[in-house]
C-alpha cells in the first residue's frame, strides 16, 4: 500500500517548515517514530518522525527547500494488512493515539493535537494530518473543470494578514500546494499585482553564498541571503510588538556589589558545588520577588477578547542569541523553582539554544523576558517587546566604577537595568516600583525577607 505524508502544522498555527536534512533516504526500512528528517520552523529546528512503518519510496523535497504544510514531502510502501484509507470528512490525525492498520500513530515530535472528548480533532489536530493519494486535507480533489464551493484556500495568519492590507483573498492566486494561498502571494498581489511569488524571487541567492563573479573574477559588492526560518519569525514579531503595544523603557542604575558578594560566597559553598551561578541567575530570582509584588507586568492585552488576561504563574523568557537569529524560549512556572532550580532550568535552556534544539513548545507561551545584553559589553538599551508580553528587562554589564558608598566615593561594582513595558497595561507608577523593587534586591539580598 502506497502511503504519503504531508508536512504537517509544527506548532502554533505555523504554515511552513525548511527541510533541513534527510536521515533517511529511498529504498530505506524505517520503523514507526524513526526520526526521517530534520526540519526548521520559523522558531526552531524540529526532528520529525516517521508515522508510518515501511520503506521510503520517494522523497519528495531537497534539503534546503521551503515547504508549505500540507505539501508531500516523502511516500512510503507500508504493508497492506485490510487497513482503508481514512474517510474523506474524517482525517487521520498524525498527532493521536488512534489505532491505525493495527498499530498506533506517533505524536509528532511531543507536541500537537489532542482528540477532544467530543471524537472531532482539534483544529491543530487537522492540520497533522496523513492523507491518502487523491485526498487534500481531508477532502477529494474536484473533477477537473468544476470549482469548489468555497472560500479561497488560506491559514488563518494569511486571512488576518489579508485584511489588515485591504486584501480580498478571491483576487489573489495560490502558488502553494493545491492554490495554498501565502503570506507571500498576498505581498506579491500588494506590490506587483497577481505576479506568481516565484518571480520576486528569481535574484534570490542561497544561504550565505556570494553573487558569481561576472566575468572578471572579481566577486560581486554584495551578499543576499533570503529572509527565513528563526529570522524571518523575529523580524515579524518585532514589528508586529513595536507598532502595537506602545513601549516606554525606564532605567535604573545599581550598586550590585552586594550580589557579586553573594555569588561568590555561593559558590565557594560545598553545598552549590556543580550550579552555574550568574548575575543572571540572580536578576531573574529578582524579577520573580518583583513580579508577586506587581502582578501588571505579568499580564496579556487581548485585542481580540477586549480583556486583559492576569497570569497567575511566570513563564520567563530569556532572549538567546544562535547561529540561526535571536529566539526567546521561556521556563515554565519558573516562580517555582528555587534559586538551584532557576540555575539549572538557564543552563538547560541555553545549551538547548546553542545545539538549535529548542522546542515549540519552549519558545511559547512566555508571560515577561529578559535579555542579557551586559555579555556584549553593553550597558543599557531600549528592549522590545517579545509579542503578547507585558514587560521585558535589559540587563546591561558588571562595571567597576566610582560610586557613592557610606558616604564616600568608592569603586564599585555597578549594573544597569533597562526595563520596557506596555504602556496599555502597566502605569509608569506599577513600572517603576517593578524596577525598583528587583533594583533593591540586587543592591542587597537581604531585602528579599522584606518582600516575601
Amino acid at each position: 500500500m502506497i502511503r504519503e505524508f504531508r508536512l504537517p502544522d509544527l506548532g502554533e498555527g505555523l504554515t511552513e517548515s525548511e527541510i533541513l536534512s534527510w536521515k533517511v533516504g529511498v529504498g530505506d526500512t524505517v520503523s514507526l517514530n524513526q526520526v526521517i528528517a530534520e526540519v526548521e520552523t520559523a522558531k526552531a529546528v524540529v526532528e520529525l518522525p516517521s508515522p508510518f512503518a515501511g520503506v521510503i519510496k520517494e522523497l519528495h523535497e531537497q534539503p534546503g527547500t521551503v515547504v508549505e504544510v500540507g505539501k508531500p514531502i516523502v511516500t512510503f510502501e507500508v504493508p497492506d494488512d485490510g487497513a482503508t484509507a481514512p474517510a474523506a470528512d474524517q482525517p487521520t490525525v498524525a498527532a493521536t493515539t488512534k489505532a491505525v492498520a493495527g498499530k498506533r500513530e506517533p505524536n509528532l515530535v511531543g507536541y500537537g493535537a489532542v482528540v477532544e472528548s467530543s471524537g472531532h480533532p482539534s483544529r491543530r489536530a487537522r492540520n497533522l494530518t496523513v492523507v491518502e493519494p487523491g485526498e487534500r486535507l481531508g477532502r477529494k480533489t474536484p473533477d477537473a473543470g468544476t470549482r469548489p464551493a468555497e472560500r479561497p484556500r488560506s491559514t488563518p495568519p494569511v486571512r488576518k494578514l489579508a485584511k489588515d492590507l485591504g486584501v480580498d483573498l478571491a483576487d489573489v492566486a495560490g502558488t502553494g500546494p493545491g492554490g495554498l494561498i501565502s503570506r507571500d502571494d498576498v505581498r506579491n498581489f500588494v506590490g506587483g499585482g497577481d505576479l506568481p511569488a516565484a518571480a520576486h524571487h528569481l535574484s534570490a541567492v542561497p544561504d550565505g553564498r556570494q553573487d558569481e563573479p561576472s566575468g572578471g573574477g572579481q566577486p560581486e559588492r554584495e551578499t543576499r541571503t533570503p529572509i527565513k526560518g528563526v529570522r524571518k519569525f523575529t523580524a515579524a514579531a518585532m514589528v508586529a510588538s513595536a507598532f502595537t503595544a506602545p513601549h516606554v523603557t525606564e532605567f535604573l542604575t545599581v550598586d550590585v556589589t552586594p550580589t557579586m558578594d553573594l555569588l561568590a560566597r555561593l559558590k565557594a559553598n560545598r553545598a552549590f558545588a556543580g550550579y552555574k551561578l550568574t548575575p543572571l541567575t540572580i536578576v531573574a530570582k529578582a524579577v520573580l520577588i518583583a513580579l508577586r509584588r506587581n502582578p501588571s507586568l505579568n499580564s496579556r492585552w487581548d485585542e481580540a477578547s477586549q480583556e486583559i488576561v492576569q497570569f497567575n504563574y511566570v513563564n520567563l523568557g530569556i532572549a538567546a542569541a544562535t547561529p540561526r537569529g535571536l529566539t526567546v524560549p521561556n521556563i515554565k512556572d519558573a516562580d517555582t523553582l528555587s534559586l538551584t532550580g532557576l540555575a539549572e532550568a538557564l543552563a538547560a535552556l541555553a545549551e538547548s539554544a546553542r545545539a538549535g534544539k529548542t522546542t515549540p513548545s519552549e519558545l511559547s507561551g512566555g508571560t515577561i523576558s529578559i535579555t542579557n545584553i551586559g555579555v556584549f559589553g553593553i550597558d543599557a538599551g531600549t528592549p522590545i517587546l517579545n509579542r503578547g508580553e507585558a514587560a521585558i528587562l535589559a540587563v546591561g554589564a558588571v562595571r567597576n566604577m566610582p560610586w557613592e558608598h557610606q558616604g564616600e566615593v568608592a569603586l564599585r561594582q555597578v549594573m544597569t537595568l533597562s526595563l520596557s513595558f506596555d504602556h496599555r497595561l502597566v502605569d509608569g507608577e506599577q513600572g517603576s516600583r517593578f524596577l525598583a523593587d528587583v533594583g533593591a534586591v540586587l543592591a542587597d539580598p537581604g531585602m528579599v525577607l522584606t518582600m516575601v
